[in-house]
């Protein structure tokens, strides 16, 4: 893997990446491609007080090439987002309010353990205030707390605009652009690395009487 990196800081013709890629794919045992499929289940907007909350249970099976590469050192990233957006017929409509929340999954060989990281912001970020570590005895236990998405703020109703009645958008993905540079190459056009899936509702935030 250090090679592979020192290859890449000398930036390498594409071409040559590539090739150089697909040997480590070929070496490593891992499949060209495999059918995935990612589904979001359990959707739910509601108001509680002055908090716009998401849940939702996000179903998918984790791929050999991906659950590999883990055990092998690699950490995951996935990425969960919503816009809360006011439809306006005259025009695009209006976005309201944009929140991420990035995951981190690692293996830890050493105590044979699975970590989680959850930042409001790529990488370790914790800038905007959401730091959370969790650590689980077993992948299945792990993918578990990656897959539920339980009553996450995602606006403050006085920071809306009034509106009846706002669209969100919610969507969850592996994220690609987070890897070392040679996964991202040779992550490209397999299905194997296809974990995305999008969700979308028109919601009453009125409060209740």
């Amino acid at each position: 893997m250090d090679f592979i990196t020192r290859c890449c800081r000398r930036e390498w013709p594409e071409k040559a990446l590539r090739a150089l890629c697909l040997g480590w794919m070929v070496l490593f045992g891992v499949p060209a491609q495999a059918d995935t499929a990612t589904d979001i289940l359990q959707y739910q907007v509601e108001r509680v007080d002055d908090e716009v909350l998401l849940s939702a249970q996000i179903a998918f099976e984790l791929p050999s090439a991906v659950e590999e590469a883990l055990l092998k050192g690699i950490p995951m990233f996935f990425v969960t987002e919503a816009e809360v957006l006011r439809e306006r017929w005259y025009w695009s409509d209006k976005k309201l309010s944009v929140v991420e929340r990035h995951i981190r999954l690692a293996y830890q060989p050493l105590m044979r353990r699975w970590r989680i990281n959850v930042t409001a912001g790529p990488g370790r970020d914790t800038s905007l205030g959401l730091a959370l570590t969790q650590n689980y005895e077993s992948l299945a236990d792990a993918l578990a707390a990656v897959k539920r998405v339980s009553r996450w703020k995602i606006a403050d109703v006085p920071d809306l605009d009034g509106s009846p009645k706002y669209r969100v958008n919610f969507s969850f993905s592996l994220d690609l652009s987070q890897l070392p540079r040679p996964f991202q190459i040779g992550a490209l056009g397999q299905s194997d690395w296809d974990i995305a899936a999008t969700a979308s509702s028109v919601v009453s935030l009125a409060p209740f009487k």
